[in-house]
């Protein structure tokens, strides 16, 4: 009887091998757009698969009988009962109220874009500075007016513009290389905030697909293919601010969509002399399903601003009363930039299980910014305005090769990514100036030509819980600039080539758990002029990486992310546009812990929690004197929304940053700040009113610090101090949106 039950068995589980197919499907919206990264599992057999670009998913080992369930913030989860094998299975998802007990820890790499997939649904953006402030541990400042890129904090550093993270709109890159006032300077202004749809992003050096200035992590915008509705919105607030926007559906049907965004911004800022700043953006995409394997999007954007600036005051001048805390030194500070952006993504299925994603670029961009950091240091007469200059062509392409794969007992996906990215930097000038109108002296002035060529190899192996993902990426880079300042053309020359390999490890435990632990080599490249100066030393110095946590869902509504750390710099060894100088600062080694937090205790009230250590210190300093000038130690952003169910929203948020270092010895501290904003709005048949205040408590704080030797007109001797920018005093502006 034992025999003939263990035959029976046997054929059984034969039959039920002969009987298991691949399925494969499409999940879209109501608009027959595809439906990204939704989780497809099979609870009878714990495999899974995702919704790629395209909405497509194949799940192997599937059997008649089989239960899978599908889900993807936002939208109604589905379960599904396999009835026939014969046929795709193709769902419509529809869209839902967010419910934090139907996310799912997916088992993949980026499972932590659930945090800004949550915020961007229950805070949605709506400023240029709301943009940058989604990403978890992410702070913002800005120093010279609206129009000029913000300072970015992350991880321990003070990245400037970008020089330690990637950050790239659709997949084109914002950072721009050898840029006249800072390396890999990101102006995201020329993003319509409300075009946002979701934020890619990753901390660390783990990823094959980012390459240059992917060291404390990368971030990634994704516009909307499609709006669900037109609207037109009103804004006003405090200090002559107004703002007016437009976005107007085109077409949107199960084949194409187009839409066209507008904005018109204008303020004057809280300071004594006003900024003068206007903002013009104008945007618009189209995607079209050419045929059932062929995707094409367009996406044409054009912005442009100008503004004055008080720029960075020192404290003295605040203490003996010369001026006030938003008063100037120098108010003849500011500039005027513009940015014409084309980009084709063209994706084609193969087959069921491959597929090509393709993207091509092109970026005109311009920059002319005046500048008074020392005052009267260097000189005393006319003063030590500079000017910063460059008009820039960008061009590049990437083509990225995807194919899914099966093995006994493993399944899993493959990719194969090839970039290329030319910049061409025209009179790209340094000057001495005078009331942004004369030149006293030409500082640095020549044409830059910098080619970045990579290539990557990353895979996914699911083994039932495990997933390894191993990756390793090629960058080769080519400089040249020649100096218009020496009386004999000369193309001074230099290249080099980086190898950056990438190994995760991820413990899917549950669907409510994942334990991982990632390694990875990244870089940032320097300055042209830094290169060719240094007759190609230090070209690509590499960051290592290390990172070990969990994401959990102890209960249903809450959702935890918790890490530990680790990330050493070869060298940060920057071209420091402001002053015309190399400054190197040798190795430096960064650690620290972080803890994200996402609660829905009610069905109507959300609650959010980021806090972020960091040690930060210089490896080769004596002890005392290796501080990392600006490095935050502790930073923290908290607070909570409401959507009541009688079309009533509002919230609150904190945001605190410690004092921390100015100078490496740590004898000039920059204050550390806490402020708080709020929000509350009604939606009425069409119509959307909505009420924002900044820094509800008007507390007195500065956006960002700077350790600067300087001289007033009147003093004889320079001094060293702090110089800042005041943060926004209480500032409140309501907005009307109608939508047709």
């Amino acid at each position: 009887m034992i025999k003939i039950l263990l035959i029976a068995l046997a054929l059984v589980l034969f039959q039920n091998q002969l009987t298991a197919q691949i399925l494969k499907g499409e999940i879209l919206d109501n608009n027959g757009l595809p439906v990204v990264g939704v989780l497809i599992f099979n609870v009878s057999s714990d495999l899974h698969a995702h919704s790629d670009e395209q909405g497509h998913f194949e799940l192997p080992k599937i059997q008649v009988g089989d239960t899978l369930k599908t889900s993807h913030l936002g939208y109604e989860p589905q379960t599904h009962i396999i009835a026939s094998l014969e046929k795709p299975l193709n769902m419509v998802f529809i869209e839902k109220a967010i419910a934090l007990e139907e996310v799912v820890v997916s088992p993949r790499l980026d499972a932590l874009n659930l945090i800004t997939d949550i915020d961007i649904q229950t805070n949605p953006v709506n400023s240029s500075q709301d943009i940058l402030r989604q990403v978890p541990g992410l702070f913002i400042g800005q120093h010279a007016g609206g129009g000029k890129a913000e300072q970015i904090f992350l991880r321990g550093f003070d990245i400037d513009h970008g020089t330690d993270i990637a950050i790239s709109v659709d997949g084109m890159p914002a950072n721009v290389v050898s840029h006249a006032h800072g390396q890999g300077y990101a102006d995201l202004h020329f993003v319509i905030p409300e075009t946002v749809d979701r934020i890619d992003f990753g901390k660390g050096t783990y990823y094959a697909d980012k390459g240059n200035f992917n060291t404390a992590g990368y971030v990634d915008f994704k516009t909307k293919k499609n709006l669900d509705y037109s609207s037109i919105k009103l804004e006003g607030g405090q200090f002559n601010t107004a703002r007016i926007l437009g976005m107007f559906n085109l077409v949107n049907n199960k084949k194409h969509s187009s839409y066209v965004a507008l904005e018109y911004l204008t303020t004057d800022g809280a300071f004594d002399s006003p900024q003068n700043f206007d903002r013009i953006n104008v945007f618009g995409k189209y995607t079209a399903r050419v045929t059932a394997t062929d995707h094409v999007s367009l996406t044409l954007s054009h912005f442009r601003s100008q503004w004055d600036a008080s720029g960075q005051v020192p404290q003295r001048a605040i203490d003996d009363g010369s001026i006030g805390r938003f008063g100037a030194i120098d108010d003849t500070e500011g500039g005027n930039t513009n940015r014409t952006n084309v980009m084709i993504e063209y994706n084609k299925i193969l087959d069921d299980k491959r597929f090509v994603k393709n993207t091509l670029y092109y970026s005109n961009y311009n920059f002319e910014l005046y500048s008074n950091f020392t005052f009267f240091l260097d000189d005393s007469i006319n003063g030590d305005q500079i000017k910063q200059y460059e008009n820039r062509n960008i061009f590049g392409a990437s083509s990225e090769y995807n194919e899914l794969f099966s093995g006994k007992g493993f399944d899993g996906n493959f990719q194969f990514g090839i970039s290329l990215r030319a910049d061409q930097s025209n009179n790209n000038e340094l000057s001495h100036t005078l009331n942004r109108q004369q030149t006293l002296e030409s500082i640095s002035l020549g044409d830059i030509r910098e080619t970045n060529l990579g290539a990557y190899v990353n895979a996914n192996f699911n083994f039932g819980k495990f997933t390894i993902n191993p990756g390793v990426r090629v960058d080769y880079f080519d400089f040249n600039y020649n100096d218009a300042l020496v009386p004999t053309y000369n193309t001074q020359h230099a290249n080099k080539a980086i190898v950056s390999p990438k190994l995760n490890l991820l413990f899917n435990y549950s669907r409510q758990l994942q334990l991982y632990v990632k390694a990875g080599k990244g870089f940032h490249s320097n300055d042209t002029r830094v290169v060719v100066a240094q007759n190609g030393k230090k070209i690509l110095p590499a960051a290592y990486g290390f990172d070990a946590g969990f994401i959990w869902k102890p209960i249903p509504r809450l959702f935890i992310n918790t890490a530990y750390w680790y990330l050493f710099l070869e060298q940060e060894f920057v071209y420091v546009g402001d002053a015309g100088i190399v400054e190197p600062s040798g190795k430096t080694q960064r650690q620290g812990a972080e803890l994200s937090i996402r609660y829905q205790p009610l069905d109507w009230l959300f609650v959010n929690l980021d806090a972020n250590y960091t040690h930060a210190r210089s490896v080769e300093e004596m002890e005392g004197e290796n501080f990392i000038p600006l490095a935050p130690d502790f930073t923290l952003k908290g607070g909570f929304n409401v959507m009541l169910p009688f079309n009533l929203y509002g919230g609150m948020h904190v945001r605190h940053i410690n004092d921390r270092p100015a100078n490496e010895d740590n004898s000039i501290v920059a204050e550390g700040y806490t402020v708080v904003d709020m929000n509350v709005g009604y939606k009425w048949k069409r119509f959307n009113f909505g009420v924002q205040i900044q820094n509800l408590f008007n507390t007195q704080w500065n956006e960002t610090q700077f350790a600067t030797e300087s001289r007033l007109r009147n003093e004889t001797t320079p001094v060293e101090e702090i110089h800042f920018t005041p943060g926004t005093p209480f500032y409140i502006k309501g907005s009307i949106e109608y939508r047709f």
